[in-house]
């Protein structure tokens, strides 16, 4: 058998190892232009698609920081509109303590109502506040609109009471802002367990200045009513009618019952009375038009001076639940802030532990590389000086 070696098989055999060679010393170029190992996905398929995934992981990171950004400045403004809420719930307290002053005329009174107006329109101010983007902060999730507003005299509730959970690292949620059903409405009144009030027919000047819970065991959650008869006597008597205690009024002295007490002021009338019973629910707004509408009025008498009284001594009470909710408020987003500052901790070491994991995979080991394109250029070289010495290579040559 005959193997024939063309002088034209010999210059394609030597161009291809040129063009390899080339190849193979720009791959090198552009890995130490770049500085990565991984120039393309066939440098290593299976660190090219590690490196992939672990892009992702870290596009969520930033995705994670961008959603903690956005809930910490809500809570952030939150806190700030809660501060302003329990600073104006503060001064409603002292206009009331003010009002409260059997020495108080008319006038004094209707200045009180005036200032009082006036932080009603800031509470809903506040209740409306937005977050510099369009959102509302108490709305809930139905927040692209004005959560509260003033129909037929009071004010209504137009958003949801749904609190929206954001994700602010890999399975780590906070909470977003609270709804303002939460925070302006269902607001407990009395000390927050119970409630009483006297009844609007009275016509003694008896106060209700305070009640409790004595013993909780004995406490059975029932209204209960305090009832005056003849000469300072009076009879307890639960929902059903049912006679629990019957004694002597002693103006001062607290009437126990059922494990609850009451205390009674002045001198109610034959026939006046107090109920007692577990505590309902006022929002913010309702409490202060409802003292600023008994300053309004002008009594004349003993018992309407009473009934001032007892509106204002309520008042107080529910005045001082809402504080108290206010500062329930401020302590749950300040938990949130919290955890958004830890997150944050979560999130910069996985990003650490990822970047240094991509750099394994990506970066380029320089000295590795300048030493494979010292050798690839070499044999470059040698190739192309191989190349040119057998273009010189001729048979006629030979035979001349």
């Amino acid at each position: 058998m005959n193997y024939r070696i063309s002088t034209g098989m010999m210059y394609q055999q030597s161009i291809t190892t040129m063009l390899a060679k080339q190849a193979k010393l720009a791959h090198t170029q552009q890995q130490l232009a770049s500085g990565q190992r991984l120039v393309t996905a066939k440098d290593d398929p299976v660190a090219a698609g590690t490196a992939v995934g672990l892009d992702r992981a870290v596009a969520e990171l930033e995705r994670f920081g961008m959603n903690a950004s956005a809930v910490q400045n809500r809570l952030g403004l939150q806190e700030n509109a809660l501060t302003q809420v329990g600073d104006a719930m503060a001064r409603v307290n002292e206009l009331v303590i003010q009002a409260n002053n059997a020495a108080m005329g008319e006038d004094s009174r209707k200045a009180i109502s005036t200032e009082l107006k006036a932080i009603y329109a800031g509470l809903l101010d506040l209740a409306n506040s937005t977050d510099g983007a369009g959102r509302y902060l108490f709305g809930g999730t139905s927040d692209g609109s004005a959560p509260f507003a003033i129909a037929g005299g009071s004010v209504i509730y137009s958003g949801d009471q749904t609190q929206r959970q954001v994700e602010v690292a890999p399975d780590m949620f906070v909470a977003d802002t609270l709804p303002g059903s939460e925070v302006f409405l269902r607001l407990r009144t009395g000390d927050g367990r119970i409630d009483g009030q006297p009844a609007a027919s009275n016509t003694g000047t008896g106060l209700l200045m305070g009640f409790g819970v004595t013993d909780s065991t004995a406490w059975d959650g029932g209204t209960y009513t305090l009832s005056f008869g003849a000469g300072d006597t009076y009879q307890v008597t639960d929902a059903g009618g049912t006679v629990v205690t019957t004694g002597t009024y002693a103006k001062g002295e607290s009437i126990a019952f059922a494990g609850v007490q009451m205390r009674i002021e002045g001198q109610p009338a034959n026939g006046d009375s107090f109920t007692l019973g577990p505590a309902g629910s006022r929002d913010i707004f309702a409490t202060v038009q409802g003292l600023i509408t008994t300053l309004d009025t002008n009594p004349t008498t003993d018992a309407q001076r009473a009934a001032m009284q007892n509106d204002l001594q309520a008042a107080m009470r529910d005045v001082a639940t809402a504080q108290s909710k206010m500062i329930d408020a401020r302590a749950s987003g300040g938990a949130q802030l919290s955890a958004i500052d830890d997150a944050a901790a979560l999130r910069e070491a996985n990003n650490v532990t990822l970047q240094g994991t991509l750099s394994t995979l990506r970066d380029l080991d320089w000295a590795e590389a300048i030493g494979r394109y010292q050798m690839e250029n070499t044999a470059l070289q040698a190739a192309q000086t191989v190349f040119m010495q057998m273009q010189s290579l001729s048979l006629f040559k030979l035979m001349g």
